[in-house]
């Protein structure tokens, strides 16, 4: 998958939960989009958004949850 073309105005952006209250460092996720996960950095919101294929999201996702488990 090479440049797809994901419209974003209107997805919902939420943060990680090992975010903390202050902000951080944070990276934002945009659920719901079809295919794709929307990633973005939440200090610049307007700044580029990244777009993983969902599978690659998921497999990412749950090698970071295995290696943060206590």
């Amino acid at each position: 998958m090479r440049n797809p073309r994901v419209a974003l105005s209107a997805v919902q952006w939420r943060k990680s939960t090992y975010s903390n209250e202050s902000g951080g460092d944070c990276l934002e996720v945009a659920d719901g989009v079809a295919g794709v996960a929307p990633v973005r950095d939440s200090k610049r919101r307007e700044g580029p958004v990244l777009v993983f294929p969902a599978a690659a999201w998921d497999a990412f996702v749950g090698v970071i949850g295995d290696v943060s488990a206590p």
